[in-house]
């Protein structure tokens, strides 16, 4: 402090000075501080002479004209670094405005916010029941954040309803003049059986719909029909399947994967069949997808079944004798049994 005050004491002292004395001294004080600039690239200044020339700042106009070490911009910045600390240790000396959440009401927060229903409003809710009072961005900051959306997933609502699921789908074959034909297959989600097909040149909105009779009658209708957005499935396809009580369940745009039991038969009925033979008219068709499908339902094994086929199949024994092959589709696959001796 006493060394602040001498430095004061030297700068208001040439004020009882001659205006001659002043400016001489000044000169040669100017002069002497040229070459300390010339020879010292960056003088040291103490926290003392920052808080000197911060306040000669606030008191003194032409403060800017006495500046040799420093530009006025650094004699600012330092007067904000003062005001900036000087506030710093005011809060820390404070208390703080809002009183901290027990770890009791924090873990509670995180075992309510894993309700996938449930939301901050709710959990203030809940928490009030129970005699605790949190604001709703208390609640936010403790919840825990999962990735996955609150209502259940396309995957989950096709696993909770596979029993009352039936996904329909056409599939496209060329026959040996190119023509092209159609096929419809019925699929049944619960054990992946193909319940209903059939084969035309020409689709209509009125034969898909007959096939929808076909393919469930008297009470056997699902609740749930799995398919595309297909134009060829028009009006009469929906009032068909209104009228007999099923849900009509669409896929998005462009989103096969949506339908995806469908779209792995399609592909298995391509690897294992119409790749493998020529089709030469509507009728051969009809006839190969048939034992396609035969062999496809008793005794073509599924991963998702656990190595078990759609009708299922029993499982035998070494002692009941040797191992025969049972052709399927002109041979195209086999399936094998036990034959007794």
């Amino acid at each position: 402090m006493f060394r602040l005050l001498l430095r004061f004491f030297c700068l208001i002292a040439p004020l009882f000075k001659t205006r001659v004395g002043l400016q001489t001294e000044n000169l040669a004080l100017r002069h002497q501080l040229c070459i300390l600039r010339r020879s010292v690239k960056s003088p040291k200044i103490r926290p003392s002479d920052r808080v000197l020339w911060s306040l000669l700042s606030r008191f003194w106009s032409d403060w800017k004209e006495a500046l040799i070490f420093v530009k006025p911009d650094t004699v600012i910045r330092w007067q904000r670094k003062r005001f900036k600390e000087h506030w710093t240790r005011l809060s820390k000396n404070g208390k703080p405005g809002r009183p901290a959440t027990s770890k009791e009401v924090q873990e509670l927060i995180r075992t309510m916010s894993l309700n996938p229903t449930w939301g901050s409003p709710h959990i203030v809710g809940e928490l009030a029941k129970l005699g605790i009072t949190v604001s709703k961005s208390t609640v936010e900051k403790y919840m825990v954040r999962t990735k996955k959306p609150p209502s259940q997933t396309w995957r989950s609502f096709l696993e909770n309803h596979a029993k009352e699921i039936v996904s329909i789908d056409f599939i496209v074959a060329p026959t040996v003049r190119f023509t092209m034909l159609y096929v419809l297959v019925f699929l049944s989600l619960d054990r992946r059986r193909v319940i209903h097909f059939n084969v035309t040149a020409h689709p209509t909105a009125e034969w898909t719909a007959q096939q929808v009779v076909e393919a469930f009658p008297w009470d056997t209708a699902p609740r749930y029909l799995l398919r595309d957005r297909d134009g060829i499935f028009g009006d009469i396809f929906k009032r068909r399947v209104k009228n007999m009580g099923i849900e009509d369940v669409l896929t998005a745009y462009r989103c096969p994967w949506q339908n995806p039991y469908s779209e792995r038969l399609n592909g298995s009925i391509r690897r294992e069949c119409l790749d493998q033979v020529i089709i030469f008219s509507e009728a051969h068709l009809r006839r190969v997808l048939k034992e396609y499908f035969e062999y496809y339902n008793h005794y073509r094994v599924h991963q998702s079944l656990e190595m078990d086929a759609p009708e299922g199949r029993v499982n035998q024994t070494v002692e009941q004798g040797n191992v025969i092959a049972i052709p399927h589709v002109g041979g195209l696959h086999h399936h094998y049994e036990r034959e007794a001796a």
